[in-house]
């Protein structure tokens, strides 16, 4: 009962702006302002040019690949007509919140990893958004990147301000004692840890936090933790644009991220192939390094890239085991692969290969096709396509010889 008024508290606290950090107070009047109907593209451009800074970075943004520009701009009148007064408003408050924290480090909190994810889901929603022409995309940009700030404002809350030791008997520690980085990976262990030590979980946190900073319902509504309960449940389609895209980020930043998981999970929720996945992740390492100008993230698409080109390698060397060792079964139940030549019972022989087939072949088809999706961003002369064809090489190697020997059982 006593936690319970305690949690009440701290979100009417919350509701207030208590424990909110300040927000620069040309962006509160922009955001006032532009929500208006009778604020002009000259009342906009009077108050941002008060800001330099602000004046600089929206100019950049209007003209990174964000917004597909042909022409570069160099005035804030024609950056605030590009960027449109609802855009105008979410992407200067996004801009705002982000520079209201710090940056660096402050374990067990990495902000630059929180921002550089961020970046990366907010363009990554985006690209889905324009994929499958589903929401706005302006909107997509804005839910991805602010989908996990509830995180940062649960550190500062309940983490930032304990000493070592009190943090080795907090939630911040494995199984085995090690302690480890307070991340949005495995969001929902991370939700329910949250839960356990203080009653209330960062997603709360950043659904009230969003609601007084006036984003827009639709964003808010992205803070939903329905959908990590239930693939089932009903949610818009900018709430599922953000899930796949937090999937599609842990891919990218993420070791422990299993490449065919990922892949296999998001084609369930939205029935997306592995050419489609390969196309939007192109285009969000296409993008990234250009916007994240505006928002002071520093990331190196190029090495991020040749990660996931490493997670897809040992993907399809875990693959490639499984298919040698008959699907991963108990050795028991299936004879192994490498002795198939030697077994009289041929029976035991199909099943293994169609149980083989059955586990392997769709996992096999999504990452050997995203490999070939994605090998299309390698310059030829760079130093990681001979690494990329090599991955491509082994991908068609594994699909004929499970082709080849499959074909033979049902001869």
């Amino acid at each position: 009962m006593q936690e319970e008024h305690k949690i009440r508290e701290v979100l009417e606290k919350l509701k207030t702006g208590y424990f909110l950090p300040s927000l620069s107070g040309i962006t509160v009047k922009l955001v006032d302002m532009a929500s208006r109907d009778n604020t002009s593209v000259n009342d906009l451009v009077e108050l941002i040019e008060k800001d330099p800074s602000l004046t600089t970075r929206l100019i950049n943004l209007a003209n990174s690949a964000f917004f597909r520009t042909i022409e570069p701009i160099a005035s804030i009148e024609r950056a605030v007509m590009r960027i449109g007064f609802n855009h105008l408003r979410i992407m200067a408050l996004s801009l705002s919140i982000k520079d209201a924290f710090p940056m660096g480090k402050n374990w067990p909190m990495d902000y630059e990893k929180f921002w550089k994810a961020s970046l990366y889901r907010a363009i990554l929603s985006k690209s889905l958004a324009h994929q499958l022409k589903n929401c706005d995309p302006g909107e997509a940009f804005v839910a991805g990147l602010v989908q996990e700030i509830g995180l940062l404002l649960l550190f500062d809350m309940f983490i930032k301000d304990k000493d070592e030791l009190s943090l080795m008997s907090d939630m911040l520690m494995t199984e085995s004692g090690e302690m480890v980085e307070l991340n949005d990976y495995p969001l929902k262990n991370l939700l329910a840890l949250e839960l356990e030590r203080y009653g209330i979980d960062h997603r709360r946190i950043g659904e009230v936090a969003l609601n007084y900073w006036k984003f827009p319902e639709a964003i808010i509504a992205c803070q939903n933790t329905d959908l990590l309960e239930d693939d089932a449940v009903i949610v818009s389609s900018l709430c599922l644009n953000c899930e796949v895209a937090r999937i599609l980020s842990s891919i990218i930043l993420h070791e422990s991220a299993a490449l065919e998981d990922a892949l296999t999970n998001i084609k369930m929720k939205y029935n997306l192939e592995h050419d489609a996945i390969g196309e939007i992740l192109m285009k969000t390492f296409y993008e990234v390094e250009g916007i994240s100008e505006s928002f002071r993230i520093d990331i190196n698409s190029r090495k991020d890239f040749m990660d996931i080109m490493e997670k897809a390698n040992k993907a399809l060397a875990h693959l490639s085991q499984q298919f040698l060792t008959g699907g991963g079964h108990d050795e028991s139940e299936f004879p192994n692969l490498k002795g198939l030549e030697d077994v009289k019972d041929q029976a035991a022989v199909q099943q293994t290969l169609q149980a083989v087939a059955h586990e392997i072949r769709n996992p096999l088809t999504s990452v050997g096709g995203f490999v070939k999706k994605m090998s299309a961003m390698v310059e030829p002369s760079s130093k990681g396509y001979e690494y990329v064809q090599i991955i491509i090489e082994e991908a068609d190697k594994l699909e004929k010889a499970l082709s080849k020997i499959t074909g033979s059982a049902k001869k």
